[in-house]
């Protein structure tokens, strides 16, 4: 058997899945969780696969608030798809370190405030843009994290052209 050691340090700058696999382990090893079925909350059920219009939507409602919008795109990173329906999970603890806000409670208010602007968008207030489970993860549609992705890719490509046609202006000689 071999051992090594991590400092606390080294395991919070570790990526996502580096994390996720030591917490799984530790929590294995100390017997302090029953390897159980993956099941899915019920609601789960309720949550609403939005377009890449629907997150431009929501996107517009928060845009004020830079903590919402920062949780809003961090959903379009690569999350864990599971079960049936399948849904993307975000483990809470990565949602806060990578947006750097003070504690969970600040995520969940930005999570609910993102909650509030799709029904708003919908307009239907028994919509879901994101869920939670008792084991501190946040579970969005596979297709919204797919949109949230491209709305992002979206954005980039239109900065970067605004940057060339902006360096191109003034690399223009004037007449």
């Amino acid at each position: 058997m071999t051992g090594i050691t991590l400092t606390a340090e080294q395991i919070r700058n570790a990526p996502a899945a580096v994390r996720q696999w030591i917490e799984q382990e530790v929590i294995g090893s100390l017997g302090l969780s029953p390897r159980a079925p993956v099941t899915i909350p019920p609601q789960a059920s309720h949550l609403v696969a939005c377009s890449v219009e629907d997150v431009a939507g929501v996107l517009e409602h928060i845009r004020g608030v830079l903590p919402a919008v920062n949780v809003l795109l961090e959903l379009g990173r690569p999350g864990i798809n599971f079960g049936q329906p399948a849904v993307m999970t975000f483990r809470l603890m990565d949602i806060l370190h990578h947006t750097r806000l003070p504690d969970i409670g600040g995520v969940i208010t930005c999570l609910e405030m993102i909650n509030q602007a799709l029904t708003e968008v919908k307009k239907d207030p028994s919509v879901r843009f994101c869920g939670f489970d008792n084991e501190g993860h946040c579970l969005i549609a596979p297709q919204t994290q797919a949109s949230i992705a491209t709305l992002w890719q979206t954005m980039m490509e239109r900065q970067q052209a605004a940057q060339q046609r902006e360096a191109a202006g003034r690399a223009a000689p004037a007449a």
